[in-house]
């Protein structure tokens, strides 16, 4: 058994390569919810990598970042940019990507470099600030972006066997696509967590001030990891462009997302990809994929929702038709749901050993 475990997520892997193979199961839940299963699955796949990304800033380093949408945004509107027909470049999107990748990294190192210096809550309201500053750069610079229309029509990246028609007739061609991004990102984080570089950052987080006496910069390594999670988060936003054909709006990389992915983060385990994963998969499942399915069983029992009163004795209290949809409640299932992790798992469900480690540390010296 314990030789199996460290190969789990090659075996959950290998299952999701499989799910396309069932189409029963996207069309159950098509006639459901009127959504296809396996493109919303594509979306969760892209966001997870949205999520690694974070994970290297704030599990890996240590930094409370609330601007990763921003890089998000910037890789989608790259591609945008590059490749609809309305400009003149034109670029497939296998050239395009990288390009995306680049302009997030450079806005990585304009948001990182005047912030060295700056920790905890200073840091995390820089970063907010920038991934608002970002939204309205995006909003205003309407003769490049598109203002709030975006760009489209993005076009489909071109791979041999697959005709461009494939990719808006059904799912599987952007499935796979997402899927081994995905599982290349968390191979080369994986990767990068064990090497000199991946080590240095993990002393950092855990003591900045005893690294620079180690004759590390730590400088240099903050800016590193800030860069290459703007460079993840930029090739998820060009596979979220290419997936939507459009950039969608500059609202669709608000704070909001930012908030989001923290969570999702929070939910899983600092400092652990698995973690990430999970945590992906309770929050954005939840959101995306159950809630859909909980509001039409509810709807096809009871009826299209409509207002009621409660009636409290003291005062009635109305409420309205969408918080009487199981979706309607999320963000307060959100909320119950981190404080009780937060109480009771303080580390994420599925932390880090090295997280984990420092949390029962300091939770036997609080007993103490």
């Amino acid at each position: 058994m314990k030789a199996w475990l460290p190969n789990w997520p090659l075996a959950i892997l290998a299952i999701l390569a499989m799910f396309p193979m069932f189409p029963a199961l996207d069309d159950w839940f098509r006639i459901g919810t009127g959504r296809s299963l396996g493109d919303q699955m594509a979306g969760m796949f892209i966001f997870a990598m949205l999520v690694l990304a974070l994970n290297v800033v704030v599990g890996n380093v240590g930094l409370l970042h609330l601007g990763v949408a921003a890089f998000f945004g910037v890789g989608a509107y790259t591609v945008g940019i590059l490749s609809v027909p309305a400009y003149p470049f034109e670029l497939s999107f296998w050239l395009a990507l990288p390009l995306a990748a680049a302009a997030a990294a450079f806005f990585g190192i304009l948001l990182g470099v005047p912030t060295l210096r700056l920790r905890g809550d200073y840091l995390a309201l820089v970063t907010l600030g920038f991934g608002e500053v970002v939204k309205f750069l995006i909003k205003n610079l309407a003769d490049i972006t598109g203002g709030t229309r975006g760009l489209n029509p993005v076009p489909p990246p071109m791979i041999p066997g697959v005709a461009p028609g494939a990719w808006a007739a059904d799912f599987p061609p952007f499935y796979y696509l997402s899927l081994a991004f995905l599982a290349l990102t968390y191979t080369l984080l994986g990767q990068l967590e064990r090497s000199k570089l991946g080590r240095a950052w993990v002393a950092i987080r855990e003591d900045e001030l005893a690294a620079q006496c180690m004759g590390l910069n730590t400088s240099r390594l903050k800016l590193a990891a800030f860069v290459f999670a703007a460079a993840i988060a930029g090739i998820a936003g060009g596979l979220y462009a290419a997936k939507m054909t459009s950039t969608v709006g500059p609202d669709a990389f608000d704070f909001n997302k930012s908030i989001f992915a923290l969570c999702c983060l929070i939910l899983g385990g600092l400092g652990s990809r698995n973690g990430a994963l999970l945590g992906v998969a309770i929050l954005y499942g939840f959101d995306f994929i159950l809630s859909p399915i909980v509001d039409d069983a509810l709807q096809a029992n009871s009826g299209a929702p409509t207002r009621k009163i409660i009636d409290c004795g003291l005062f009635n209290l109305p409420i309205s038709g969408q918080m009487q949809t199981f979706s309607g409640w999320r963000l307060a299932v959100f909320g119950i749901v981190l404080i009780a992790v937060m109480r009771f798992r303080p580390s994420g469900l599925l932390p880090g050993n090295r997280v984990r480690d420092e949390m029962q540390t300091q939770s036997a010296g609080g007993a103490k």
